[in-house]
């Protein structure tokens, strides 16, 4: 239950300003209120989850547990970079309608975001994939969810950059952390 709830937690706040939720934002306003873009958000966040979780599940039967706990610390390094790095989103001139082609870019935007990192490394820590991909899908389909609502208001309401910018420093010091204790530093 710990995985899940750590997943579904750090999966939202990491995708809080990040491309997919941004992306998802700028087509609601172009293509409007569409049911069937928020399925399509939701079923590759949690396509992603699972994935990232399934892969976090093998890493965890193949390693020991220093290993497991140094692939934690460079999960949430590369969450933080990822976090921390600027992207600049350009919205679509003229998006085009095809659901299938907005699954694609979303999720290729997705499988390597610093949610599915955390999904990863809570799959490995905690040796439980299932919950961690359960809370993970939550996580980011909340996440897609609330860009799908939101609208063009999410970047003008919210402080995207400055939450971004805090989860990477977070996500920064828990990783030298945990990567200070898995070399017996700490």
């Amino acid at each position: 239950m710990t995985s899940f709830l750590f997943a579904m937690v750090a999966s939202f706040l990491a995708a809080t300003g990040a491309r997919d939720q941004l992306m998802v934002a700028a087509l609601r306003e172009r293509l409007g209120a569409s049911t069937a873009l928020l399925l399509v958000a939701l079923a590759s966040a949690a396509g992603t989850a699972f994935a990232a979780a399934w892969f976090g599940g093998r890493l965890a039967a193949s390693m020991s547990q220093d290993a497991s706990t140094m692939f934690v610390a460079i999960a949430l390094l590369l969450a933080a970079f990822e976090c921390g790095w600027p992207h600049r989103f350009r919205k679509p001139e003229e998006p085009t309608r095809s659901l299938g082609a907005i699954a694609i870019v979303l999720f290729a935007r997705q499988l390597t975001d610093a949610s599915r990192f955390l999904v990863a490394a809570f799959a490995v820590v905690f040796a439980s994939p299932s919950l961690a991909g359960f809370g993970g899908a939550l996580g980011g389909g909340a996440a897609v969810a609330l860009g799908w609502a939101m609208g063009e208001n999410l970047e003008h309401r919210l402080p995207l950059r400055r939450l971004r910018i805090v989860m990477a420093v977070v996500l920064f010091l828990i990783a030298c952390v945990v990567g200070a204790s898995a070399r017996g530093l700490i």
